[in-house]
């Protein structure tokens, strides 16, 4: 037989900062979790397999409004209608103390107690599922310790939404050491929480899947599931789904000996064929890094309209389904500013250099930053590439962007 294992769907959760920069493919994009899903109940029909796992974070925290119950219960009629049955443990952004509504879930639904650690057994198929949901958002106790024994002659599975000994950036909630794991003498360790793909031992078998559906630009790469095989009461193989509907990437263009903007758009085009090309027909949300001393340098960070116009047209050029979500510019200038006195782009250059060296300027400017950081909305920040900066790399960023804004123009009018 086969099961499926999954976590962190964090089902309608929005793709983080799509609103307000992805323009008329918003919904597309928010939508992205629930097409994973229907995804992810494909391949079990398709397999099939006996059961389904999902190990926490099955949502981002308490509904809006029941349209997103309705959509899960409606997915979840699918697999009982096949008769595979799907047990759920609740993390902890869906914790039974977060999730204020509720529907009635299909027969073949079974989600663990959060009062304490219980067994779950599917005797047809001779597997005992051992597992303890979150009662609230904030477990801090090694919950696992707690777990109880194998079932005889059953293949035990151990469900946990853990951070083990610390995984940052995650939360370090139902804290515990693989040793913790392997001594309850469990099967197979079907984990949540972390949202990169990671297989931690092999005997019994450790796993966090990922999650299903990356949300933004961190969370790269394929996203999906874990699929297992069992044969004669052992798992004998596991491999990696992907089944997220839209692929995230970090792209890093060197434009270095890059000419003219010509020999930049043929580099960019190259790059995001080659991604698109790994995404296999997904779609490609791509944040993009130009970096490398280049002649480009001031016009990258002077004419940020004709970039990115730009960036779209090599987009367009490498086919398939690209939105470019942010481009980030860390070039430096290989073009040297005159050293003549009296030149006007030196005089910009040293004026520039004194403010930068000046303390009670830079702190007059630190604070002006300070309060327009504080007016802006969160979302705005992040649009320019500042939401997690401190205030001292805020400003050395106003800084370099301003001189070469100006530099440029300069250069232009000489």
């Amino acid at each position: 037989m086969r099961f499926l294992h999954a976590a962190d769907i964090h089902l309608d959760s929005p793709l983080l900062g799509l609103a307000g920069r992805a323009g008329a493919r918003a919904d597309e994009l928010v939508g992205a979790t629930r097409r994973a899903l229907v995804r992810l109940v494909d391949a079990a029909l398709a397999e099939p397999v006996a059961f389904l796992i999902i190990a926490g974070d099955l949502y981002d925290g308490d509904w809006r409004d029941f349209m997103t119950g309705l959509f899960f219960a409606g997915q979840m009629a699918r697999l009982e209608r096949a008769n595979i049955p799907v047990i759920i443990l609740r993390g902890n952004h869906d914790a039974e103390s977060l999730m204020t509504k509720q529907l009635s879930l299909p027969g073949n639904v079974r989600v663990f107690s959060a009062r304490k650690a219980e067994t779950i057994r599917l005797d047809d198929l001779r597997v005992a599922l051992h597992g303890r949901s979150f009662p609230s958002r904030h477990v801090t106790e090694n919950i696992a310790l707690s777990y109880p024994p194998p079932v005889a002659g059953y293949l035990n599975i151990g469900v946990l939404h853990t951070a083990l000994e610390g995984r940052p950036p995650h939360a370090p909630y139902a804290p515990c050491s693989i040793a913790d794991l392997m001594g309850k003498g469990y099967d197979y360790w079907a984990l949540g929480h972390v949202h990169e793909r990671a297989v931690l031992a092999q005997d019994p078998w450790i796993i966090f899947p990922g999650n299903l559906q990356g949300r933004h630009a961190n969370e790269t790469g394929p996203k999906g599931a874990t699929l297992v095989s069992v044969e004669e009461g052992r798992i004998a193989k596991v491999e990696a789904l992907a089944l997220d509907q839209v692929r995230w990437a970090k792209l890093v263009v060197d434009a270095s000996d890059c000419a003219d903007e010509a020999a930049l758009g043929d580099r960019l085009a190259a790059a995001l064929t080659a991604a698109s090309t790994e995404a296999e027909g997904r779609t490609l949300a791509v944040r993009l890094c130009l970096t490398g001393r280049t002649g480009l340098h001031r016009w990258l960070k002077s004419d940020t309209e004709r970039l990115a116009a730009e960036v779209e047209l090599a987009a367009s050029r490498a086919g398939g389904d690209i939105w470019i979500e942010r481009i980030v510019i860390e070039t430096t200038d290989a073009v040297a500013v005159p050293a003549a006195a009296g030149d006007a782009l030196a005089e910009l250059a040293a004026a520039i250099a004194e403010l930068r060296d000046d303390p009670a300027a830079r702190g007059l400017l630190a604070d002006d930053l300070a309060a327009l950081r504080h007016r802006l909305p969160p979302g705005a920040l992040e649009a320019a590439g500042l939401a997690g900066e401190d205030e001292a790399a805020m400003l050395e960023a106003v800084l370099a962007d301003a001189e070469s804004l100006l530099l440029n123009r300069l250069a232009g009018e000489a």
